[in-house]
């Protein structure tokens, strides 16, 4: 919408904005017009561009093809023009026919500020023309107020709220129409039905919607404090009602007349499996939660057990091996507390390795001054990915400052991160002694423990070779999980 816009005219930024709150919120108006809802933006050569298109989910459309980046038909382009500069809605007198039906027509000035900046075009579909019932009529009186508010520039509401979030209410759920007071003037079937369930019986005409709803809520613990506003039609706002385990959203939208409020249309819906899921949701998020944060504590006892055994084992070999098993260990329980504090199964992985590789990097030095350096950014890594790259990463650390700093007291690491969608390249390079010449890699414990890691987790490829300039080069192409699989290494 925005780069039509700018292509066919030229429109301040905050009335472009203005434009898409229209666009945002102008739902309602048409399904309670029963008409189609076209923005016609007025172009740099005098003409006009459809900058946006909606259809009523009330009722037939009159567009079944996308009128959006067109122009329209010259017999239209003159009551377009006639409505933006006398600044008022204009109808036309007669229907007029897209093919087989015929549609009645309004043109109705986009006002901002007292200026106009565009024109929308009310197409009503009388193919199925009948004599209205007395909901059809509520709704286009209803329509009507809006569509001169449009005009004066009193909707939409800068700070009100739109949008299908959270269950929003939508006509078909449920309409009523308060006066200035806030008593009801008309409740559509549905909407009886919601207030119903919530335990206001009997007819809500002439009764205060807010009186009739406080005293079902007296025992309730905590209330909305937007509430009483948004049941007398006072803000532009929406609220949840919770009573005899039933869950009502409202909306409220406050008819006004040159700043005066007349009354207002009240959307509701039955909100109560929505809510009952979210709470599951929330439940489970949380359950997710503590059990990551249980696991790296049991993880931490199972590191502080391996360090105690490892103070009693004469043999150094057997204690350089535990040393090596209470790191990685330590690494996975690192992985689980940044897990436990998060929302989702994802990893932010730039905070995590920081911290891990230091820590590897301090314990494998042995007093020498070793200096890591991260590059690039992993971005977020799926939860079933995080553990096997943060121990891949932590094992060539370690050995690279365990073998390329062997009787050096200062060396660098450095490790760089390359992330394009799911494919990641890391590279870990070292100043250190290199390769031993002639050898690869080696084939101890912790080369092995890398090498099925990259292959069989992270499923990809990794290659040591020797820098030009001194050290190793270890590069790892890596293709991570999407969404949030589950399955991760110690699962």
């Amino acid at each position: 919408m925005s780069a039509l816009a700018a292509r066919h005219a030229e429109v301040d930024p905050s009335d472009l904005e203005w434009l898409h709150l229209l666009v945002g919120d102008w739902q309602l108006v048409s399904d309670l017009a029963f008409a189609d809802l076209v923005l016609w933006l007025p172009t740099r050569d005098g003409d006009f561009v459809a900058l946006a298109h909606c259809r009523p989910s009330t009722g037939a459309t009159v567009h079944y093809d996308d009128v959006v980046g067109t122009h329209p038909a010259e017999g239209q382009r003159a009551q377009l023009q006639r409505s933006l500069a006398e600044l008022r809605p204009l109808r036309s007198r007669e229907p007029r026919w897209y093919g087989p039906y015929a549609v009645r027509e309004e043109a109705v000035p986009v006002v901002r500020n007292g200026r106009p900046l565009a024109v929308l075009a009310r197409q009503t579909n009388l193919g199925g023309a009948r004599t209205p019932s007395r909901l059809e009529l509520n709704y286009v009186e209803a329509a009507d107020d809006l569509v001169g508010m449009i005009s004066r520039g009193e909707f939409p509401a800068p700070d009100g709220t739109s949008g299908p979030r959270r269950g929003a209410p939508r006509v078909g759920d449920g309409l009523l129409r308060l006066n200035g007071e806030g008593d009801v003037l008309y409740a559509s079937p549905n909407a009886l039905s919601c207030f119903h369930r919530l335990g206001a019986l009997g007819d809500l005409v002439g009764r205060s919607l807010v009186e009739t709803v406080t005293e079902l809520l007296a025992q309730a613990e905590a209330l909305d404090e937007a509430m009483p506003l948004v049941l007398m039609g006072r803000a532009p706002w929406r609220t949840d009602i919770e009573a005899h385990g039933v869950a009502l959203s409202v909306r409220s939208v406050p008819l006004l007349e040159a700043g005066e409020r007349l009354g207002a249309v009240l959307l509701c819906r039955d909100v109560t499996e929505l809510r009952r899921r979210e709470r599951e949701l929330i439940t489970k998020d949380a359950t997710i939660r503590e059990i990551h944060h249980r696991v790296k504590n049991n993880l931490q006892t199972v590191a502080a057990l391996l360090r105690l055994q490892a103070r009693r084992v004469g043999s150094p070999e057997a204690r350089e091996a535990l040393g090596e098993a209470t790191r990685r260990v330590a690494t996975i329980a690192l992985v689980h507390e940044t897990l436990s504090q998060t929302i989702d199964e994802a990893v932010p992985f730039d905070d995590l390795v920081g911290r891990s590789l230091r820590l590897a990097a301090d314990v494998a030095s042995r007093g020498a001054h070793v200096r890591t350096v991260v590059q690039g950014t992993f971005g977020s890594v799926p939860a079933a990915d995080a553990t096997a790259l943060a121990l891949v990463l932590t094992e060539l650390v370690t050995n690279a400052v365990e073998h390329g700093f062997e009787g050096r007291e200062t060396g660098s690491v450095t490790v760089t991160a390359e992330r394009s969608g799911d494919a990641l390249h890391v590279e870990v390079a070292d100043d250190g002694a290199g390769l031993p010449e002639g050898k690869g890699a080696g084939t101890g414990l912790g080369t092995q423990i890398v090498s099925t890691l990259v292959v069989n987790e992270l499923r990809g490829a990794i290659a040591w070779s020797p820098r030009p300039d001194g050290g190793t080069l270890v590069a790892m192409d890596a293709v991570l999980r999407q969404g949030r699989e589950t399955g991760s290494l110690v699962s």
